[in-house]
């Protein structure tokens, strides 16, 4: 186990990482999603997403399955439930306290470790299968995040991805609110990157065989009103949060943020009586080399 103040040794030996910036942002990469109620959000609007990973990655009963940046573990408490021994880890400790939580009332038994997806405190090898849905994604460094994946899985083992699109609406949401944020730190890469395949072919390189990419879409009809999913996110969300906060002296900006989300979520809707949007996302799966 580890804590926010773990950094990959490997970056830090080439120079690619600053220590103290890199501490600092982990600290606020943490704060962020412990912000409002993503535990809530997950299992009411994404939790599907959890086992569709679960089935892509074929892993089976017995096998020692990573679930990086876990959450609340909406893919890890699934794969315990078929039968893996799993462990979930995450940057923020209020997420996994949930998860252990939830994942005692549904019967669900398995590890879970405070650790940064970019320093993985795991052996190099350890597991058959690591996965990660709508997690490291969000992983500021995306080459050291997927050195780590890699790093961490057996040779022939199984690395499975689920992350949101740039083009799909999380990711249109995340360009939405962007002229509204601080600007990113240096180096620091778009979250929704990841749900393009090149760039995630390009990070796992030649060190991976066998690999598929899908791209599919969620439906979300939880909200009555485009309106309805604005506020939820704002009262729920880690980074719809951050970003009010960030404009909160300036009620011109709240005022034009609220309308932007809104009419986001109405330019998707296909509903009739209901908000109906399909949320598109990328499932990847690979192989690593024997």
């Amino acid at each position: 186990m580890t804590d926010t103040r773990a950094l990959d040794t490997r970056a830090l030996a080439t120079g690619a990482i600053d220590t103290e910036a890199d501490r600092a942002l982990k600290a606020k990469h943490r704060a962020m999603w412990a912000l409002g109620d993503y535990p809530t959000l997950a299992a009411e609007i994404i939790a599907d997403l959890g086992l569709a990973l679960v089935r892509a990655s074929a892993m089976r009963p017995g096998d020692r399955v990573l679930d990086v940046a876990a959450g609340a573990g909406n893919a890890a408490i699934p794969a315990a439930l078929a039968g893996s021994r799993v462990v979930a880890s995450d940057l923020t400790p209020e997420l996994l306290e949930h998860g252990q939580r939830q994942a005692a009332a549904r019967g669900a038994e398995l590890e879970w470790h405070v650790a940064d997806a970019e320093a993985l405190p795991y052996a190099d090898g350890e597991f058959d299968t690591v996965v990660s849905c709508v997690g490291v994604m969000f992983a500021p460094h995306h080459q050291v995040a997927a050195d780590e994946l890699v790093r961490v899985c057996r040779p022939g083992g199984t690395i499975a991805l689920l992350s949101w699109t740039p083009s799909g609406f999380i990711g249109q949401m995340f360009a939405t609110m962007k002229p509204f944020a601080p600007a990113p730190p240096p180096g620091a890469q778009p979250p929704p990157l990841w749900g393009t395949e090149d760039h995630v072919r390009t990070l796992l390189g030649d060190r991976v065989t066998d690999t598929t990419a899908t791209r599919e879409h969620l439906t979300v009809d939880h909200f009555g009103q485009p309106e309805e999913f604005r506020d939820y996110f704002k009262a729920r969300y880690g980074p719809t949060i951050a970003v009010y906060r960030a404009i909160a002296d300036d009620p011109e900006k709240v005022a034009a943020l609220d309308r932007d989300l809104a009419d986001l979520a109405r330019r998707h809707d296909r509903g009739t009586t209901t908000t109906s949007m399909q949320w598109e996302y990328l499932l990847f799966t690979a192989r690593k080399n024997p």
